[in-house]
Order: C-alpha cells, then sequence, then structure tokens
C-alpha cells in the first residue's frame, strides 16, 4: 500500500489466477477516474502562480465576505442614483 501512495503504482491481486482487486492510490484514481476538467486546471494553475492555493478556510472565509461587503454596497448606491 505504501509504494501504491507514494509513487501511484498499481497493483493487480488476484485469486487462483482470477484478477479480483486493484490497489492503487486515491491521487491515482481520482486522475484515472475523474480527472479534473480543462478549466477547473488552469484555475488550479493560476491559483498556484498567485499563492492563493495556500489560503486557509478562514481566510477564504474573509475574501467572501469582504467580496460580498462591496458588492452590496456597490449595489446599493447603483440603486440610490437610479
Amino acid at each position: 500500500m505504501e509504494r501504491a501512495a507514494d509513487r501511484d503504482e498499481r497493483f493487480v491481486v488476484g485469486r487462483r489466477g482470477e484478477p479480483m482487486i486493484v490497489i492503487m492510490s486515491v491521487r491515482d484514481y481520482i486522475n484515472t477516474i475523474a480527472p479534473a476538467h480543462k478549466v477547473l486546471a488552469r484555475i488550479g494553475e493560476a491559483s498556484k502562480r498567485r499563492g492563493t492555493n495556500k489560503l486557509t478556510l478562514r481566510e477564504i472565509g474573509e475574501e467572501i465576505t469582504a467580496y460580498r461587503k462591496e458588492k452590496r454596497q456597490a449595489n446599493g448606491k447603483a440603486k440610490t442614483r437610479a
């Protein structure tokens, strides 16, 4: 299991000469079965370049709250002008 997890190796385990199961890492499984959509891969690469992939959940929540506050204020000002 360590080799599968650390090196993305796959192992077929059988019984009486018949393959029964495959041992593989979760990362390898996800990449094989459900690869990231191209758009999501690009977003992830951009996030790594900007360093935003290292934000904590708390920091992400604060960013979302600040954005929503700005948007509400902008919408409020737009409504008063109309």
